[in-house]
C-alpha cells in the first residue's frame, strides 16, 4: 500500500521505522541530521502488513541559479528495504515525489548516492554538471565535493546545467 502524508500526519512508530531504515541501508553513516532534513515536508511510503518497506520524502528548499531564487522540492530519505527491492518500490515513491515536486515546485532536486543513480537518471533526473555552492552562514561557500552528486529535475524554470547552482543552509550534509 502506497502512504502520501505530510509530516506532521506519520505517528512515531512511522517516521521511527523509516529512520531505521535508512540507518540500516545507509551503514550507520545517517546522521541525525539527516534525518532531520527528511521532516517538514510530504513523505511517501510503502508499507506492506502494516509493516514500512519503503521511504521517500520532498521538502522546500531554496536553490539559487541563473540570479533567481528558486522553490526546490529537494528529495530525501529514499530507501526501500533490502529484502523488498527491485519490485517496483522505488520506482513508486519516486512517482509520487515527482508529482509532488512537479506541481508545486520550479524544480526537484535531490543529492545522490553512487547506489540511487541509475534509478533517478532512469526516470529522467538530470545530472548537474556546474559547480555547487551553499549559502553559508559566512557568505557563499564552494560545495566542490557535492560536484556531479547534484540531481535535478527540470520544471517550468529554464535550466542552465551548467551553471551555478546554490543552496539553502542548513546542518550537517548541505547537499
Amino acid at each position: 500500500m502506497l502512504r502520501v502524508a505530510h509530516t506532521s500526519d506519520l505517528d512515531a512508530a512511522t517516521l521511527d521505522a523509516a529512520r531505521e531504515m535508512l540507518v540500516e541501508a545507509f551503514e550507520r553513516d545517517f546522521e541525525p541530521a539527516d534525518w532531520e532534513h527528511a521532516l517538514g515536508g510530504i513523505h511517501a511510503l510503502v508499507l506492506e502488513d502494516g509493516e514500512v518497506v519503503g521511504h521517500a520524502s520532498v521538502v522546500q528548499r531554496r536553490i539559487l541559479h541563473g540570479g533567481r531564487a528558486l522553490r526546490a522540492g529537494y528529495v530525501e530519505g529514499v530507501v526501500v528495504r533490502a529484502d523488498r527491492q527491485r519490485r517496483g518500490v522505488g520506482g513508486a515513491l519516486m512517482a509520487e515525489v515527482e508529482r509532488v515536486a512537479r506541481a508545486a515546485y520550479d524544480l526537484g532536486a535531490l543529492a545522490a548516492s553512487n547506489a540511487g543513480i541509475a534509478l533517478y537518471t532512469g526516470r529522467g533526473w538530470q545530472q548537474w554538471r556546474g559547480p555547487t555552492w551553499a549559502l553559508t552562514p559566512y557568505g557563499p561557500r564552494r560545495t566542490a565535493e557535492s560536484d556531479g552528486a547534484v540531481y535535478v529535475l527540470p520544471g517550468p524554470v529554464p535550466l542552465d546545467l551548467s551553471g551555478e547552482l546554490t543552496c539553502d543552509w542548513r546542518d550537517g550534509d548541505v547537499w
